[in-house]
């Protein structure tokens, strides 16, 4: 059945990459900690005075944040496009009834974060803050289910992978639609133009990554010029890369990713971390009502929001008979995937960041992340532990 023969799949691709996410996700974690200790210690100055560095040629440049932020994630978010053009084409997301249950549990994972921040920030200039808690990072996420072990069942990690994508899916469509303002539409023309010569290289039968670089470029500058954020032209690109080729043994799809998925995991997501984390404890006053209603807001929304959206939703279908749960999967797993579902981080940041121009709500922000995620994990490897416990006791049985 096609059904099976896409958890197969993905259940292949999770076990080569399960080894790798675990790792970044430690690596982030510890970045994300350096971060903290950095930006709180007496050396607090040079870590600002740091990712404010200019570095450049004449009248361009940009700075070492800019160039993270918006330069290196880009790759980040290229490996992202290129994981929905394969869920979509062989994956989770290739069959209808496959898709139905981690679709309709990533909306509700959104819907329902989103309608719990709102209620503790009634303020329109902390309403921008809603998207926040909206993705999930699948390489913190994958780092705690490496932690329970080979005692949670591969279903509950193709469903968790599966969610984690569509989160990203719906992240991206969110940065798209409400976080690019003043639009230009001449920026726009460039990067089609960049978009058209990828296709003429496709269409020539190009599939050397290298030939791809100056028309992404180009894809790149001109989704800048625009006013969106540059970061949607790795989307864009890995949307659009190919999934079959003739003269290569596997597609740009699969092998691009292969080739940097070390170099974002080990490097551009950890020194993203770096640069990001470091929320300066001393400079946030949460008895004031507005940074303690972003922070609170970000936490219950990770903490409860994403679990009982997840969750909630998939019950209602299933009940509904609208979804069934993959086989595998039980209700304790899908508890695990929601409460999972609450780490954040990386995404979250990023969303932060084009959200809030306010440094005070920027930086509660932040720790709102920081304090969800953490206790998400927590949760996360509690539950498991749990978890895991009762399905030994059913194979005992």
């Amino acid at each position: 059945m096609p059904d099976e023969c896409s958890v197969s799949a993905l259940i292949q691709r999770l076990q080569r990459l399960l080894h790798l996410e675990a790792t970044g996700g430690i690596i982030l974690m510890i970045a994300a900690v350096a971060a903290l200790i950095w930006a709180n210690s007496p050396q607090a100055h040079s870590y600002h005075a740091l990712w404010h560095l200019t570095l450049g040629i004449g009248a361009i440049t940009p700075s070492l944040h800019f160039i993270i932020n918006d330069g290196l994630m880009t790759v980040f978010f290229l490996i992202v496009g290129m994981e929905i053009r394969r869920e979509i084409h062989d994956g989770a997301l290739s069959h209808l009834r496959a898709a139905g249950l981690p679709i309709l549990a990533a909306l509700g994972g959104v819907a329902v974060p989103a309608l719990i921040y709102l209620a503790l920030n009634h303020d329109p200039l902390r309403h921008s803050g809603w998207a926040i808690p909206a993705a999930t990072d699948i390489a913190f996420a994958l780092g705690v289910l490496a932690l329970l072990g080979r005692g949670i069942p591969a279903s509950v990690r193709v469903l968790l992978l599966a969610l984690a994508v569509i989160d990203d899916i719906i992240a991206v469509l969110i940065i798209a639609l409400f976080y690019s303002d003043g639009l230009a539409l001449h920026g726009f023309a460039i990067a089609g133009a960049g978009l058209l010569w990828v296709g003429l290289w496709q269409r020539l039968g190009i599939d050397s990554a290298w030939a791809y670089v100056l028309p992404g470029a180009i894809l790149w500058l001109g989704i800048w010029i625009g006013g969106a954020h540059p970061t949607l032209a790795g989307v864009v690109l890995g949307m659009v890369t190919p999934v079959r080729v003739l003269r290569q043994p596997s597609p740009p799809v699969v092998r691009v990713p292969v080739a940097l998925h070390p170099w974002v995991a080990y490097g551009i997501l950890p020194l993203f971390a770096l640069a990001n984390a470091g929320v300066s404890l001393d400079g946030i006053d949460l008895s004031a009502g507005g940074a303690r209603g972003v922070t609170l807001g970000v936490v219950l929304a990770l903490v409860l929001g994403k679990p009982l959206g997840v969750i909630g939703v998939s019950a209602l279908m299933v009940r509904l008979g609208v979804c069934r749960l993959p086989p595998g999967v039980s209700w304790g797993g899908i508890v695990l995937i929601g409460v999972l579902a609450g780490i954040g981080f990386t995404m979250s940041i990023f969303i932060a960041m084009l959200a809030f121009d306010d440094p005070a709500l920027l930086e509660a922000a932040k720790l709102g992340v920081l304090a969800g995620s953490l206790v998400a994990a927590l949760l996360g490897l509690a539950w498991g532990v749990l978890y895991r416990r009762t399905l030994r006791g059913v194979t005992d049985d």
